[in-house]
């Protein structure tokens, strides 16, 4: 079994920590659907990472249908609950930290944000940083006083969660997150501290 994808990518690191948490042996090729020759396109027509390919069966994309595969194949405790209270309530958490995500990619990837004369008062930027403040407040305040985001287990919205956190670390330093979120420089600590999570920290640009 193989992971296609980018080091750098938050979904394909989101990959990478539930194959981990879910003890599944998988070679992790770099492989950028923009490189000449890239194996992508042939596996997911949206050309888009990441991209689990097992042994036997068909790709499996994108980074939501990957952990449901994961849950299901491998080892270990459940990261999506059987119990439907349980299963949308992770699922939730899961949308709201891959929603966060997104938005620090609309801002981050957006061609003005690269401009030294950048203004982050812009409508365009606030638009994005507002997205990104209401989701944190949101998580904070979901998250409380425990160690994960629903209830007393590790979750997939834990694992979503931990994403965003990490993705805001390598894109935008400049965000003090830590500062204007306190409960989550809590729980993030406890996150960032779990093998899956050290293990697949992109290198730095």
């Amino acid at each position: 079994m193989k992971l296609l994808g980018s080091p750098r990518s938050p979904y394909v690191r989101k990959a990478r920590i539930t194959l981990l948490e879910k003890n599944i042996a998988c070679d992790f090729v770099v492989d950028r659907p923009s490189a000449p020759g890239s194996q992508v396109p042939g596996h997911n027509p949206l050309a888009k990472v990441p991209v689990l390919v097992p042994d036997t069966g068909r790709a499996v994309y994108d980074s939501v249908v990957i952990v449901e595969y994961a849950d299901h194949v491998g080892s270990g405790p459940r990261l999506i609950p059987e119990a439907f209270e349980a299963r949308i309530d992770a699922l939730r958490m899961e949308a709201l930290g891959d929603g966060i995500t997104d938005a620090i990619v609309s801002l981050t990837h957006d061609d003005r944000y690269k401009q030294p004369d950048c203004d982050p008062n812009a409508a365009w930027y606030q638009k994005q940083l507002l997205k990104i403040e209401r989701g944190l407040a949101a998580l904070q305040n979901e998250v409380g006083d425990r160690d994960f985001c629903c209830g007393d287990a590790f979750s997939v919205g834990d694992i979503s969660a931990g994403m965003a956190l990490g993705y805001l670390d390598q894109e935008y330093p400049s965000y003090v997150w830590r500062d204007k979120f306190p409960g989550l420089k809590r729980y993030a600590a406890k996150l960032f501290a779990r093998p899956s999570f050290q293990k697949t920290v992109p290198a730095a640009a």
